[in-house]
């Protein structure tokens, strides 16, 4: 017979096994289980069709994403506080990492299949098992994990019972759990703010997974150019691919500049404005696959849905990014509030052109535009606030 003393013994954690408070950076590890994540997430985003979505459509792949983004973003709290690396945590991560490919698959035809919620379910179970073995470690973590373990394991207990239903009232109750688990590091957030984010390694983390999520964008570009293109399809391929090079310029900008180190504390406000941001790339890049296609399919005109979704891509990535800087600096100057509300305002006067040859060109131009703007107040305003 096992004994639970032995249990602790082999596969709990020594405090001297955790990460420390030294420059870290994401390990080839946490680089794999993303992979496979955005794998997932690419497969939420080809639920849309070929052809333009309706509002039912979009909605329910939106709500897919939060689902498989939420499951990403547990693990990399988890990974930039304790990971230790040892044998323990590999072997769980790796099965977390055949949940995550479950989910994958099963995202396709959800809810018409249990793929979805097993692999939720592996992909969680794996995370609370990882949080069972640093409880032990001291007095501030246990006081953490109690955090985590009693809210993400409520939020399972959903998942647990949509097995058992038909699959039409599934989504309601992935939706309960996905609630009670987000709520929970809010309603923790005392306790969590005690033990803080890695200051250095979490912004890596959500930094390469967002380049990751943006490099999708540009497979659409390319996905979706004909074996002989035409001109105007050249013309609009060329000039989409400045729009998400124009995104690399802003965020890059943001992130080498370091400015979060100070305020990050639980993280968790800096995740779910990515989690905003990630969503945005991957419609944007479907917008703009989607365009190519119209015309190299030879349609003159974007159909006014399409339109719509490029402007809301666009506009929720510029407001993403004013909400990481005032994450990131605690304010916002005025005057890239003025440029971004300018920028907006000229992208829903813009998408009011149907001919993709005209429309892509000026939707270039703005981005590059506001690139170069936004990316120049970013570093002003982050070297005002380093020298004060």
């Amino acid at each position: 017979m096992i004994r639970p003393r032995r249990i602790i013994q082999r596969w709990g954690l020594d405090p001297e096994s955790l990460p420390g408070e030294e420059e870290r950076h994401a390990s080839w590890l946490e680089l794999f289980f993303d992979l496979v994540f955005v794998l997932a997430l690419a497969a939420v985003q080809n639920r849309l069709t070929d052809e333009v979505p309706d509002a039912d459509d979009i909605l329910r792949t939106a709500a897919l994403y939060a689902i498989v983004y939420w499951a990403w973003v547990g693990q990399a709290i988890y990974d930039t506080r304790f990971d230790p690396d040892d044998l323990g945590h590999r072997l769980v991560v790796l099965v977390g990492m055949v949940g995550a490919g479950a989910m994958a698959v099963g995202v396709r035809d959800a809810p018409d299949t249990l793929l979805l919620p097993v692999g939720y379910l592996v992909v969680r179970g794996t995370l609370l098992v990882l949080y069972l073995r640093v409880r032990g470690t001291n007095a501030t973590t246990r006081r953490l994990t109690t955090v985590y373990l009693s809210g993400f394991g409520a939020g399972l207990l959903f998942w647990v019972a949509s097995l058992a239903v038909p699959a039409q009232n599934r989504p309601m109750l992935w939706l309960f759990g996905l609630v009670v688990e987000v709520l929970t590091p809010w309603l923790g957030r005392r306790w969590l703010i005690r033990h803080p984010v890695h200051p250095s390694h979490l912004p890596e983390r959500i930094g390469q997974f967002t380049i990751i999520l943006l490099g999708v964008s540009l497979t659409d570009l390319i996905d979706a150019m004909p074996s002989r293109p035409s001109p105007a399809a050249v013309v609009v391929a060329t000039t989409g691919f400045l729009i998400p090079a124009s995104i690399w310029w802003v965020y890059t900008t943001f992130v080498t500049l370091g400015l979060t180190r100070s305020r990050l504390s639980a993280g968790i406000g800096y995740a779910t404005v990515h989690g905003l941001i990630g969503s945005a790339l991957l419609l944007l890049g479907w917008c703009l696959g989607q365009a190519v296609r119209e015309v190299g399919a030879g349609r003159e005109d974007l159909p006014r849905m399409l339109r719509l979704m490029l402007a809301v891509s666009l506009a929720s990535w510029m407001i993403g990014g004013l909400a990481l800087q005032r994450i990131a600096l605690g304010a916002i100057p005025p005057l890239r509030i003025a440029v971004t509300t300018v920028t907006v305002g000229l992208l829903g006067a813009v998408t009011l052109v149907p001919p993709p040859i005209v429309l892509m060109p000026l939707l270039a131009v703005l981005t590059i535009g506001y690139a170069a703007v936004s990316s120049r107040l970013i570093v002003r305003f982050g070297r005002e606030r380093i020298q004060a």
